[in-house]
């Protein structure tokens, strides 16, 4: 018997819909790092080479990855595996057919621009509530909301910041059909992002161009970092103490 794959922290919130246990973790390790080798997967996990080729031989069966052949320096070619498209749909859609046959009654009744007003109705509905719940925070406690309250909605996002900079990336588009055919929405969710974390962000990577993830930089403001340098202690003021 091969050992079982350890559980992760993201297990309760980001787990494939489909699957739990040994091969749910592998998939969800892929999700995040988007291409791993198996020996890079064993160390992420912490466990036998063996274990981490018996599922990924059982998930290359199932059509759930699929790996490519890459060379790094001398020697033989290597196997960076990633999730296929049967993969990719394991994870969180939610209510994405639900909202695709809203959107295609409007449309159908007024018009395209119609649909696309309602998806952005909710990032501003959203917009208000969050910048009323972050009023006074700090650019670190609001990376960390919006990153929460985009992982709430099954994006697996996560973000990091600094009093001046931060990144945010999404690992999964919870409406990547409806993105697919309303655009718009990753214009309307770029706006919401920049009024929600009040600084500039600039979408660095994005899943509908065929990226693995949207990844969005973030600059803050300048009153943000004069905030976070007054909070610093004083070098000169210990020095002299």
């Amino acid at each position: 018997m091969h050992p079982s794959l350890p559980r992760t922290a993201a297990d309760s919130s980001a787990r494939p819909l489909a699957l739990r246990g040994a091969r749910g973790t592998v998939l969800l390790q892929l999700k995040q790092a988007h291409r791993l080798t198996a020996k890079e997967l064993a160390s992420k996990l912490g466990v036998s080479l063996n274990a981490v080729r018996h599922q990924l031989k059982q998930l290359e069966a199932e059509a759930l990855v699929e790996y490519e052949r890459q060379h790094r320096g001398v020697g033989a070619p290597t196997f960076a595996y990633r999730l296929s498209p049967a993969g990719q749909s394991l994870f969180p859609r939610r209510y994405e057919s639900t909202l695709t046959e809203l959107l295609d009654y409007v449309v159908r009744r007024e018009g395209r621009a119609a649909a696309v007003a309602v998806l952005e109705s909710r990032y501003h509905a959203l917009t208000s509530r969050i910048q009323e719940e972050l009023a006074g925070a700090t650019p670190s406690e609001r990376m960390a909301a919006v990153a929460q309250l985009l992982s709430d909605d099954g994006y697996m996002a996560e973000g990091t910041a600094s009093a001046s900079s931060g990144t945010l990336i999404e690992h999964n588009c919870a409406i990547q059909a409806v993105a697919e055919r309303f655009p718009e929405i990753c214009a309307a969710e770029a706006r919401f992002l920049a009024a929600a974390l009040g600084a500039e962000v600039d979408r660095r990577e994005h899943i509908l161009s065929g990226c693995s993830a949207c990844e969005y930089r973030v600059r803050f403001s300048a009153a943000d970092e004069a905030a976070g340098s007054a909070h610093q202690p004083n070098a000169d003021a210990q020095e002299s103490a």
